[in-house]
């Protein structure tokens, strides 16, 4: 009986057969097989220096040192991290996310409680932690088979008689030295076990890096809430952008567009206006005075047409913008009744939301302190710190300011805090009665 094989899968056999002999050759091996020991060695470090820290930080923990030691170890856990995902991008070609970044709070205190409760920093001390046991399996289970494949290979140039005998296959395939006439044998025997061991000990490794890399996409990425709640402030980032650039092209289209042709208008209702107005007394009539009339009505309600047009262009987006918001919010100061101080110190310009949130609030807050307050003097305050831009609005009013959202009584606070909250910022106000008021929102630089 002849058994026949398909021809397709001799060729797949022939093509297998050559990968595998090829794979001990191929840069993905050696890659594989130099992160591995980079990474181990990282750990190593990494383990050590945490514990030690970790360790005096417990111990310093009576005297409120030892906090500070661990918030700082926790920070140290995060910077390991980050290299580790750098040697797996530069080595494995592995596109690793980025954790959620730290965000410290103002003060040292709030900065420590920041540094403690750092997800990132304790899962990367995780992976640490979960490293140990497997770089030791590492060694035994892969590298091993590595050293063991070069040892056999180098046996009848350097003499020796067998490999290091430990890991998976160290006693199994290293013979025990045999002298006389049959040494030329045991080394060649070695030899071609080499060549079997040097054909596995790829395979063996991917599959260490393999477990590797899905601890690092576990431990070292974000985590799964933290990747929705990323994915949900992109969405959320590219719909107002959307909204705020469709908004920006209707104000260019009422600008350039409808508000021209009203102003065409209105110039042809004041030269027919103008016109009847210049007519010899002999030729009026009632008929022409009720057409004067008419023009002179159509002339007005143009003109209050452009002017609330261009109000609702300057609500869509103001144009003291276009210079930057320290420009615009100076010039809502000089427009205030109230006297008011102006200081802005922004180092990087804001998102196009959060500028045109930011001069809207300002705007509202002024405008409330000017119609409620009975203030004397204000003032307007717009920083920097760290990824957030804080105002501030002070005035030295009779205060009682609070959020109302009851009726249409309300003073515009609420729909600035549900304006704030949109982008993630926050709104707070302190206005005892008597005054005097601060009210201080924060927004994110990009919403």
């Amino acid at each position: 009986m002849q058994i026949r094989i398909p021809q397709e899968r001799v060729d797949q056999l022939r093509l297998l057969a050559l990968r595998i002999a090829k794979e001990p050759f191929s840069k993905r091996s050696w890659a594989e097989l130099a992160f591995f020991i980079l990474s181990s060695a990282l750990a190593s470090v990494a383990v050590f220096v945490l514990l030690a820290v970790g360790l005096a930080g417990v111990m310093l923990t009576a005297v409120l040192v030892g906090i500070v030691v661990l918030a700082g170890g926790l920070r140290l856990a995060r910077g390991y991290g980050r290299w580790e995902r750098e040697l797996a991008r530069q080595l494995l070609g592995e596109e690793l996310l980025e954790p959620e970044p730290f965000h410290p709070r103002s003060g040292w205190a709030g900065w420590l409680r920041a540094a403690l409760g750092d997800r990132a920093a304790w899962r990367a001390a995780a992976y640490f932690g979960a490293r140990v046991p497997l770089t030791l399996f590492g060694v035994w289970f892969a590298l091993s088979v590595w050293i063991e494949a070069l040892f056999n290979l180098a046996s009848p140039l350097t003499g020796a008689s067998g490999g290091t005998r430990f890991g998976p296959f160290g006693r199994l395939f290293s013979p025990s030295p045999v002298g006389g006439p049959t040494g030329l044998v045991t080394h060649v025997g070695l030899f071609v076990t080499g060549l079997v061991l040097l054909l596995l000990a790829p395979w063996m490794m991917r599959l260490v890096v393999f477990i590797d890399k899905r601890l690092m996409h576990i431990l070292l990425g974000p985590d799964a809430a933290s990747s929705r709640v990323r994915s949900l402030e992109e969405s959320r980032s590219k719909t107002i952008s959307a909204a705020t650039e469709t908004l920006r092209r209707i104000e260019r289209n009422l600008h350039d567009g409808t508000q021209a042709q009203l102003v065409a208008l209105a110039m042809r209702l004041g030269q027919a206006k103008e016109k009847l107005d210049d007519l010899p007394a002999d030729q009026q009539s009632p008929e022409l005075e009720a057409i004067h009339r008419l023009v002179a009505d159509a002339h007005r309600g143009a003109k209050e047409a452009i002017t609330d047009l261009r109000d609702l262009a300057r609500g869509i987006h103001p144009p003291a913008l276009d210079t930057g918001l320290e420009n615009a919010l100076a010039t809502l100061a000089a427009r205030s009744p109230v006297p008011t101080e102006v200081r802005v110190s922004v180092l990087s310009r804001p998102g196009t939301t959060v500028e045109a949130i930011s001069y809207f609030c300002a705007a509202e807050l002024l405008a409330n302190v000017a119609q409620h307050a009975q203030a004397s003097r204000a003032s307007l305050t717009c920083a920097q710190h760290g990824p957030w831009l804080r105002i501030v609005v002070r005035d030295n009013g009779r205060g009682g300011a609070a959020i109302n959202r009851i009726g249409s009584s309300s003073s515009g606070l609420a729909g600035l805090a549900d304006r704030v909250g949109a982008i993630d910022g926050q709104l707070s106000i302190a206005s005892p009665p008597g005054g005097p008021s601060v009210v201080t929102v924060d927004l994110p630089l990009r919403s």
